[in-house]
């Protein structure tokens, strides 16, 4: 019998409120797995494109912004 198998079977043989307990903590495996998985950089997805950013771009970009909320909160 596989495990797939087993747990089906100790599944049916429990209560409506204890196989939704069994269900919660799958969606819970479930999202630890999701964590698990390694993030793609942002860097490697624009290497076919060429794009350059640079650390003034980036401080530029910044600049702007903080600037845009410094305006934003004075009305």
């Amino acid at each position: 019998m596989t495990i797939e198998e087993q747990v089906l079977q100790k599944l049916r043989g429990m209560p409506p409120e204890k196989q939704n307990e069994v269900l919660n903590f799958v969606a819970l495996l479930e999202s630890k797995i999701e964590m698990e998985k390694p993030h793609r950089s942002l860097l490697r997805l624009w290497t076919d494109l060429n794009v350059e950013i640079t650390e003034e771009d980036i401080a530029e970009t910044r600049r702007e912004v903080w600037a845009d909320l410094s305006r934003a909160s004075n009305l």
